[in-house]
């Protein structure tokens, strides 16, 4: 691999590599992040960090036992990836994604799992489906909007993964005002929450109520297979991940009759 390396990221090395983009340490995503992450250690997660010479990580990939996942899949017995990148063009485009991947595959297959699952999209925020396409992995059931939830079977006899839940249902519970979904899972919610509660209040007058995700059953429950981030108005899902404060008025300003707006 180079100049590269990929290694096991644990409690004790956690913070001494740059990750998910963030370098700085400070950060209240970072360090969100880090105790969000030194928590699932127990549950089994694996954090594995593509490091060049100089330490720093320009990629990873982050996954665990799918019993544990925070997502809103039922794939028991499989190993569940939450989210797989390349940050540095210099890393990119040298199989350091499928190298990354294979690691978790062959991990599931040293602990017997029934195979490796996922949630790929077309749009952002989420790793594509190419990628997992060309190593095996097959589409075993789509959400909207472009959501599509990959299994590669270690067993043949291993049951498919599916969403979990009934979205439709779940969604009931939000049927008033603005809801914002949240977890410590993504360290870029921070950001995007933070702004979104200042915009709803100073611009439409509302004011959210924010959900906090402390366990993989409850992001098991939230209507939206991001899992970790969703925004509710009025009992609709009209933000599937973390958005900018100028989208979030993109999509208020078609929600909200212009004469309820400040």
């Amino acid at each position: 691999m180079g100049n590269f390396q990929i290694i096991d990221a644990n409690a004790a090395n956690l913070g001494q590599f740059g990750m998910c983009g963030y370098k700085n340490k400070k950060h209240i995503g970072f360090q969100r992040k880090l105790e969000w992450l030194a928590k699932r250690f127990d549950e089994g997660m694996k954090y594995k960090l593509l490091v060049d010479s100089t330490g720093n990580a320009l990629g990873g990939i982050e996954y665990i036992p799918a019993e544990y996942a925070w997502r809103p899949v039922n794939a028991n017995g499989y190993m569940f990836i939450h989210c797989i990148y390349i940050m540095k063009k210099n890393a990119q485009a040298k199989g350091f994604g499928k190298q990354l991947i294979n690691a978790c595959i062959d991990d599931a297959r040293s602990q017997g799992k029934n195979g490796v699952a996922l949630i790929a999209r077309k749009g952002s925020w989420m790793a594509g489906v190419s990628i997992f396409e060309k190593l095996g992995f097959k589409v075993t059931e789509s959400a909207r909007p472009d959501f599509k939830l990959m299994a590669l079977k270690l067993d043949d006899e291993a049951c498919l993964p599916r969403f979990s839940g009934n979205w439709i249902k779940e969604l009931q519970q939000y049927n008033d005002g603005l809801t914002i979904i949240t977890s410590d899972q993504c360290p870029y919610v921070v950001k995007s929450v933070s702004e979104i509660i200042e915009v709803a209040e100073s611009e439409y007058k509302i004011t959210p109520k924010v959900v906090h995700i402390e366990d993989s059953e409850q992001a098991k429950k939230v209507p939206c297979a991001f899992g970790c981030f969703c925004i509710i108005y009025k009992g609709k899902v009209v933000a599937e991940n973390p958005i900018s404060k100028t989208r979030f008025k993109n999509i208020m300003n078609k929600e909200v009759p212009y004469q309820l707006r400040n």
